[in-house]
C-alpha cells in the first residue's frame, strides 16, 4: 500500500491567475444587476454577498493547497529529511506559512468590510466599499506570487518522485558508481533503470517490485556515494544517505572486483567503513559483482582480506537484530555477475530471508505479542489414573496409508510436484531440454550458439544439404527447359494452336492490358495533384453505347451488335405499360394475382398510433377524456410561456428598460461625444 501519493496534489496557480479564477467566479455565481430605487438593506445585503462570496473562494482554494502539500513534521522521517534535502525544508515551510497568512488576512478583510457595509447609506458608498475589499483581497495574494509558483515548481517535481513505501519490505541497493547497481535491480525486477558505462547514470532514486515466498517485495536503486565526508555530499548523494538512514530495510552493498567502475577495492572498502554507521541493526550484504571479469578466487591476497574484513563488519552490524545468534559470516558475502546473471537469485534470496527473519524477530519482541498470547489458550487434558495410553493407529488406516505411499512413489512425477519438492516458486526453476530427444542424453544442457567463426552454424547442420541442393539445381533446369519448348504446366494452351486471327487479336488484348496497367498506375501517382474534370464534362466517364463502342473497338471488337442490344432494351423500358384492369383472366391469373396482393400487404409500412389514442395504463377512460386532459394542460403553460419562464418556480426579474431598446438611433453627424 502506498501511503504518500505526490501525485494527487492539487496544481498551485500564479498569483495573477488565482485572481482571475476568484472574480470571474464571483462574478458568474452571485447576482449582477442593482438599482438605485431598491431599498438600502437590500442593496448592502447585494454588496456584502459580493464581499463573502469572495473571502470563501479564497479560503477553499487556499486550504485545499495547503492541506494537499505534506506537512514535514507529520510524515514519516525519510520523507521528511528527502524533501528536506531536495527542496530546502526552511523555504519550503516559509512558503506554506505565507500562503496560510495570506488566507487569515484575506478573512479578516472581508470581516472589515462586512462591518463597514451595513452602515452604507447609498449604493456609491456600498459599491466603493466593495470594491475596495476585493483589491486588498487581490493585492494580498499577488504579494505571495512567488510563493505559489515555488509551490508549483514543488508539486511538479514531488509528481515524479518514486512511490516509496516506508513500512514494507524493502532491499537497499548501494555503493560506488557504476559498479552495477542498475543493472541488477533490472535483472530481478521490471523496473527500467537506464545504464550506461559511466559514473553517475543514476541521479534519484527508482524502485522496482520482485516476489519471494508468495510476498511483494519493494526494491530501491540508489545514486552512487562517494568516500568523502557527509558535508561536502553533494544533493543526488544526500538521497542514498537519507535512504540508508531512515529506511529499515536489508542492505546490499555492490562491490565491483575487475575495478572497470574506476574505483580499487581499497576505495572501496574504505566508503563501506565511511558509513558503516548507518548499517546498524539492518541486515547487511556484501554482493561482489563483475566476477565474469575477475572471478573472486583470482584475486590478490591484500583484496581478500580486505573483503574478509567487509564481511566481519556486516556480520556485526546484522548480529544484534537475532537475540542469542553468532554472527552469520558465511550469507554475509556472496558472488554474482550481473552479465551472465550468475549468483543473482541466490543474493536476492538471501537478502529477502534475512530481511524476513529480522522482521519477524522485531514482531516477536514488541508488546503486541504478549496480547496475542493472552488471547491463546493450549487445552491440556487432566489424567484421570495412572493408565497409560499411548496413541493407537488402527491397523486398516495403516494399510491405506501405505497403499498411498506405494501408489505416489510408483505415480510419475509432475512439475508442480518438483517444484514443491525444491523450495516451491520463485525458487525452482523448470529444466525445458530434459525431455529433448537427442542421439547423445549429455547434449540435453548444452548451449548451441547460432554464430560461431562468422559463420551460422545452421548451414552446416545438414549433412546431405550439398546432394539437395544438386537436386533443386537439376529440378530448375529441367522446367527451364521445358517451358522453352512449349511443355510448361502452367500454360493452358499454346500459341501455336491459334488462328492467324486469334493470333493477332490475343497480341491486342495483351497491348491493351499492359497499356491499362501503365495508365492505372500513371493515374495512382498523379492522383493528389490531377484536378478532377465534373461527369458531364468528361466523355471517358459518361457510361452510355457511344463510350462502350470507342472501348469494344479498341480492344480489336465489332461493337455494333452489343450497341443494338443495348438501345433496343432501354427502348423496350420506356415503351412498357401496365396491363390493364380490364382485361379478362383466368382462374390461374386470380390465384396469382391474390397471392401477390398478400405478399404486398405483409411488406406495407405499419401505420403509426395517433398521439391522442389512449393506452391502457396511462390513466385515461377513453380517447375523449386524454384530448380533453391535453387541452387543459396546453392552456396552463401558456400563462407562463407568455412571461419567458422556465418554469413555475422561475422568479428572474430582467432589466426593465434595456438601453438598446429605449435610446434613440445614431444619426448621420458627428460621433466624437462617444
Amino acid at each position: 500500500m502506498v501511503l504518500y501519493n505526490f501525485k494527487q496534489i492539487t496544481v498551485v496557480p500564479s498569483g495573477k491567475e488565482f485572481v482571475d479564477i476568484i472574480l470571474s467566479r464571483t462574478q458568474r455565481q452571485t447576482p449582477t444587476v442593482v438599482h438605485k430605487g431598491y431599498a438600502i438593506n437590500r442593496i448592502r445585503q447585494f454588496y456584502m454577498r459580493k464581499v463573502k462570496y469572495t473571502q470563501t473562494n479564497f479560503h477553499e482554494k487556499i486550504s485545499t493547497i495547503l492541506e494537499d502539500f505534506p506537512r514535514l513534521d507529520d510524515i514519516h522521517p525519510f520523507y521528511g529529511e528527502l524533501l528536506n534535502h531536495l527542496y530546502d525544508k526552511d523555504h519550503y515551510k516559509l512558503a506554506l506559512g505565507q500562503l496560510n497568512t495570506a488566507r487569515n488576512l484575506i478573512e479578516k478583510i472581508a470581516k472589515d468590510y462586512v462591518r463597514l457595509l451595513k452602515y452604507g447609506d447609498s449604493l456609491y458608498r456600498c459599491k466603493n466599499l466593495k470594491k475596495a475589499a476585493l483589491g486588498r483581497m487581490c493585492t494580498v495574494m499577488k504579494r505571495v506570487g512567488p510563493s505559489l509558483a515555488y509551490l508549483e515548481q514543488v508539486r511538479q517535481h514531488m509528481s515524479r518522485l518514486p512511490s516509496i513505501d516506508p513500512n514494507t519490505r524493502t532491499i537497499l541497493i548501494c555503493g560506488y558508481p557504476n559498479v552495477g547497481k542498475s543493472s541488477f535491480i533490472n535483472k530481478i525486477t521490471r523496473a527500467d533503470v537506464d545504464v550506461q558505462p559511466y559514473a553517475f547514470t543514476t541521479k534519484s532514486l527508482f524502485v522496482g517490485h520482485t516476489d519471494y515466498k508468495y510476498m511483494r517485495w519493494q526494491v530501491i536503486d540508489t545514486p552512487g556515494i562517494l568516500d568523502h565526508p557527509l558535508e561536502e555530499c553533494n544533493t543526488i548523494e544526500m538521497l542514498s544517505i537519507t535512504a540508508l538512514a531512515y529506511l529499515r530495510a536489508a542492505v546490499l552493498f555492490v562491490v565491483d572486483l575487475s575495478g572497470n567502475c574506476g574505483y580499487t577495492i581499497a576505495q572501496q572498502a574504505a566508503l563501506f567503513h565511511s558509513i558503516r554507521a548507518l548499517f546498524a541493526n539492518k541486515p547487511v550484504i556484501i554482493a561482489c559483482n563483475k566476477t565474469d571479469l575477475q572471478p573472486f578466487e583470482t584475486l590478490p591476497e591484500s583484496d581478500k582480506k580486505l573483503i574478509e574484513e567487509m564481511r566481519k563488519e556486516a556480520a556485526r552490524a546484522g548480529a544484534g537484530l537475532v537475540d542469542g545468534a553468532p554472527p552469520d559470516e558465511e550469507n554475509c558475502m556472496l558472488t554474482m555477475s550481473t552479465m551472465t546473471e550468475e549468483g543473482l537469485i541466490k543474493v536476492k534470496n538471501a537478502a529477502c530471508e534475512k530481511l524476513l527473519q529480522m522482521r519477524v524477530e522485531m514482531k516477536m519482541k514488541s508488546k503486541k505479542i504478549n496480547d496475542c498470547l493472552n488471547r491463546i489458550h493450549v487445552a491440556v487434558p487432566k489424567l484421570r489414573d495412572q493408565k497409560e495410553r499411548p496413541p493407537v493407529i488402527p491397523q486398516a488406516v495403516l494399510e491405506a496409508r501405505a497403499a498411498q505411499n506405494k501408489a505416489a512413489e510408483n505415480k510419475k512425477k509432475l512439475e508442480k510436484d518438483l517444484e514443491n519438492e525444491n523450495g516451491g516458486a520463485g525458487v525452482y526453476s523448470a529444466n525445458l531440454h530434459k525431455h529433448y530427444l537427442l542421439l547423445d542424453p549429455d547434449w540435453k544442457d548444452d548451449i548451441v550458439p547460432e554464430i560461431m567463426d562468422g559463420h551460422n552454424i545452421a548451414d552446416f547442420v545438414d549433412a546431405d544439404i550439398l546432394q539437395r541442393l544438386d537436386e533443386l539445381e537439376r529440378e530448375e533446369d529441367e522446367r527451364a527447359a521445358a517451358a522453352e519448348n512449349g511443355m510448361d504446366e502452367d500454360e493452358d494452351m499454346s500459341d501455336q494452336d491459334l488462328t492467324p486471327e486469334e493470333a493477332e487479336a490475343l497480341a491486342a488484348i495483351r497491348r491493351k492490358k499492359k497499356l491499362m496497367l501503365a495508365e492505372h498506375r500513371a493515374k495512382k501517382k498523379t492522383a493528389d495533384n490531377k484536378p478532377v474534370v465534373p461527369r458531364r464534362h468528361d466523355v471517358e466517364r459518361q457510361f452510355n453505347t457511344s463510350r462502350m463502342g470507342r472501348h469494344l473497338s479498341s480492344l480489336g471488337l465489332d461493337p455494333t451488335a452489343a450497341v443494338n442490344r443495348a438501345r433496343s432494351r432501354s427502348a423496350a423500358g420506356t415503351r412498357s405499360r401496365k396491363r390493364d384492369r380490364s382485361e379478362a383472366k383466368g382462374d390461374d391469373d386470380m390465384e396469382v394475382d391474390e397471392q401477390a396482393n398478400k405478399r404486398m400487404r405483409s411488406r406495407t409500412r405499419s401505420l403509426s398510433r395517433p398521439h391522442k389514442e389512449a393506452l391502457p395504463g396511462e390513466g385515461f377512460k377513453d380517447s375523449a377524456q386524454k384530448v380533453k386532459a391535453m387541452k387543459i394542460g396546453k392552456n396552463a403553460v401558456k400563462e407562463r410561456n407568455k412571461d419567458a419562464r422556465k418554469g413555475e418556480a422561475d422568479r428572474v426579474h430582467y432589466n426593465k428598460k434595456p438601453k438598446h431598446l429605449f435610446s434613440g438611433k445614431r444619426g448621420t453627424g458627428k460621433t466624437d461625444r462617444r
